[in-house]
């Protein structure tokens, strides 16, 4: 514990925002104030660290989906890394309105983004014209930079992993509107009501946020495997031969004799 500790303060999760810009909801998160500066109570951050882990451990072995939002220029690079790793859906570029709320048309959307590959794959596209290779170049770059890491989402995940619900407030909002639970990074700045398992700690600086989604991420993995472990011990016991039943046995054995 003491070593988390001092890699948490060596990555700066402990610095919050001015203290003109706090939300006074913050307030049992926050351990001092230093030069204007709010000092986030490090305690508070492994307690939110803790449970988000084993929260997100649970719905990983359930082999349910958590998807990743992070479209801030400090997060967008650790959340993608991140949740490519544990093998999750992803929102690191933009948040599209009723990417939840409207995820059929999203799905349609997708489809149309592996239409377009297939296009540019194979011979089809030599049969358009050099403007309408221009004009499908463009849609599907801006439908690749947008939609790409949601691929793997054929249905809604159970929760989401945010960087900053002050900065992804639309995407909390869909999330809130379906039951869809919300773990979070936040800052001092931020509203932790909007959220059902908050992580105090610095939402600004890369060093902190990769080292909050690295330890997020290793729970997912560590779940997902503990749900691979279940399943090969399930298929390994329903291959085995069924035993007979004791009276049975018995019976057997007094019908020889």
């Amino acid at each position: 514990m003491s070593t988390l500790v001092k890699e948490l303060v060596e990555a700066g999760v402990h610095f919050g925002h001015r203290s003109s810009r706090w939300n006074p909801k913050m307030r049992p998160y926050i351990y001092a104030r230093k030069n204007t500066i709010h000092i986030i109570d490090v305690r508070e951050t492994i307690r939110g660290l803790l449970r988000a882990k084993k929260y997100l451990a649970d719905v990983a072995a359930r082999g349910s989906l958590i998807l990743w939002v992070g479209t801030k220029r400090q997060a967008a690079e650790s959340v993608e890394r991140e949740a490519s790793r544990c093998g999750m859906p992803f929102v690191a570029e933009r948040w599209l309105g009723g990417t939840l709320t409207n995820f059929r048309t999203i799905r349609d959307r997708l489809s149309r983004l592996e239409e377009l590959e297939g296009i540019r794959q194979s011979d089809a596209l030599n049969s358009y014209s050099k403007k309408a290779q221009a004009s499908l170049n463009r849609e599907y770059k801006k439908m690749y930079r947008n939609l790409n890491g949601m691929r793997t989402m054929n249905r809604l995940p159970e929760c989401m992993v945010v960087i900053d619900p002050k900065k992804e407030k639309n995407a909390v909002k869909e999330a809130r509107k379906l039951g869809i639970a919300v773990v979070s990074l936040i800052d001092t700045d931020c509203d932790p009501d909007t959220v059902d398992l908050p992580i105090p700690g610095n939402d600004d600086s890369m060093r902190s946020i990769e080292m909050i989604t690295k330890i997020l991420a290793d729970a997912i993995v560590a779940g997902k495997t503990q749900q691979a472990m279940q399943q090969q011990a399930a298929s390994e016991g329903s291959d085995k031969p069924a035993e007979a039943p004791a009276e049975a046995v018995a019976a057997g054995e007094a019908s020889e004799g």
